[in-house]
């Protein structure tokens, strides 16, 4: 996720996952019938993004080991997180993608967000994503986040197939999707493009 001359540019998947949120494979004919409102787990919170969050949210997106891998360069002023919660409701509203902040429930502290990059409701399928503050990686959060966000698509959303694109070299997201019995693909050489640079992307997939 990128801003660029005052709009936004969403790219990349990762730190975890986050990708190509504008692909045109993934905007033409979507539509998702019921939007996430609020998921909660053993130790998390998950609920949709409101703009009061956009003051942590920027805490955690302007850190460049969070944006490692999210192909994007680390968010400097807040007004950007604001602008990407205004892109997120959008998206929601029109069906097309949805996005959750994770909060911890002991300390009612906003850790990260996840959530579908893309849905292809002909094929019922769908992208996920995720980002978690780096004070909050290796507590298992992110395979607790995740994990809860598949059983509701499997099971509300009747999605058949999740999807993961994950850079060779981010070996913690791959643990995460690994843990959950995602199946690996294949590798897509130089797939991605960003800052006039082409990356590899591989591709993670769990069948209903």
């Amino acid at each position: 996720m990128l801003l660029y001359n005052g709009y936004i540019k969403f790219e990349g998947t990762e730190l975890c996952a986050d990708s190509n949120i504008f692909h045109p494979d993934f905007i033409n004919n979507l539509e998702v019938k019921v939007l996430i409102e609020q998921i909660y787990t053993k130790r998390l919170y998950l609920r949709k993004m409101k703009m009061a969050d956009a003051h942590r949210l920027f805490k955690i997106w302007s850190d460049p080991e969070v944006t490692k891998f999210m192909n994007i360069t680390n968010f400097t002023h807040e007004e950007q997180a604001n602008d990407m919660i205004k892109l997120f409701d959008k998206l929601a509203e029109e069906r097309k993608a949805t996005r959750l902040t994770i909060i911890e429930k002991e300390s009612n502290e906003i850790i990260g967000s996840c959530g579908f990059n893309a849905f292809d409701e002909a094929n019922a399928s769908a992208e996920i994503g995720y980002d978690l503050a780096k004070a909050y990686w290796g507590k298992g959060y992110a395979p607790e986040s995740i994990s809860a966000l598949i059983d509701y698509a499997f099971t509300t959303l009747n999605i058949n197939r999740i999807e993961a694109k994950i850079e060779p070299g981010n070996i913690n997201s791959i643990k995460v999707v690994e843990k959950l019995n995602f199946t690996f693909e294949g590798t897509f050489q130089e797939k991605e493009d960003s800052n006039e640079s082409f990356y590899d992307i591989n591709v993670y997939s769990l069948l209903k």
